[in-house]
């Protein structure tokens, strides 16, 4: 009996540190700049623990779409192609800029319900990419109900670079909300010494202003968290503004 105990107790423990890891919605693409050499970007669009490698189900989005800084924004729902990333249901997809520019890609989830944390889960999810080094603007808002307007040019950087972002909800800027950071350990080859090491937590001043510094190469995520004012099914709904940048 005791021995059953003991084993109980630590499946509970697993469970509960598994539930704690961060969720990230993940746009993310093959390139953060598209040159003569490399014309398409290709981009996978998944939802996960990205550190630990850790799939969920992403349902097809309710959204998906490319903003380019000519003012023209493209409805990109219609290329999702399904896929499998971390063993989980996923989307895939191409693009081609036509022209040099800015061409901003985000996607609006359908809310994942997260048994584990009793809500759902809505994460705005954008990236940035330049096209033949004439991406300008790339601190204009996309309108979308929660997100992260970059205050640090959101591609070109080095791994070491200082990030900054404005942490946008329903219009304007959202104080004191809290910044999930997580890298996306996507070889595996990273390990945290503890669980608090997994998931980095920055916390916005007064104007919804966060920094923090990204000390590897690679992909990096933000999450800015709030609490939407209504509830989804019944349930509290987490809104995530996320964005990702790539160190070089």
């Amino acid at each position: 009996m005791k021995s059953k105990c003991v084993v109980l107790a630590a499946a509970f423990v697993l469970l509960t540190c598994q539930a704690a890891f961060a969720h990230f919605g993940m746009l993310i693409p093959d390139t953060d700049e598209v040159a003569q050499d490399k014309r398409t970007v290709n981009m996978t669009l998944c939802f996960s623990h990205p550190f630990e490698g850790q799939g969920m189900e992403l349902e097809k989005p309710a959204r998906f779409f490319v903003s380019i800084d000519n003012g023209e924004q493209v409805d990109l729902l219609s290329t999702l192609k399904p896929a499998k990333v971390m063993g989980h249901s996923a989307w895939k997809t191409s693009f081609t800029p036509k022209a040099p520019g800015l061409y901003a890609f985000a996607f609006e989830p359908v809310p994942y319900k997260e048994d584990a944390e009793n809500n759902y889960i809505q994460h705005f999810t954008k990236v940035v990419i330049d096209a033949y080094g004439e991406g300008e603007e790339w601190n204009k808002p996309l309108g979308l109900r929660t997100e992260i307007v970059p205050l640090t040019r959101p591609f070109g950087n080095y791994a070491g670079n200082v990030f900054q972002g404005i942490v946008i909800l329903d219009g304007k800027p959202a104080p004191y909300t809290r910044v999930e950071v997580e890298f996306h350990n996507r070889d595996g080859k990273r390990t945290a010494p503890n669980d608090r090491m997994v998931t980095q937590e920055v916390l916005a001043d007064g104007n919804g202003v966060f920094t923090f510094a990204c000390p590897w190469k690679g992909w990096w995520g933000f999450a800015g968290l709030n609490t939407a004012p209504e509830e989804y099914k019944g349930r509290e709904l987490e809104l995530g503004a996320v964005l990702w940048v790539e160190m070089k």
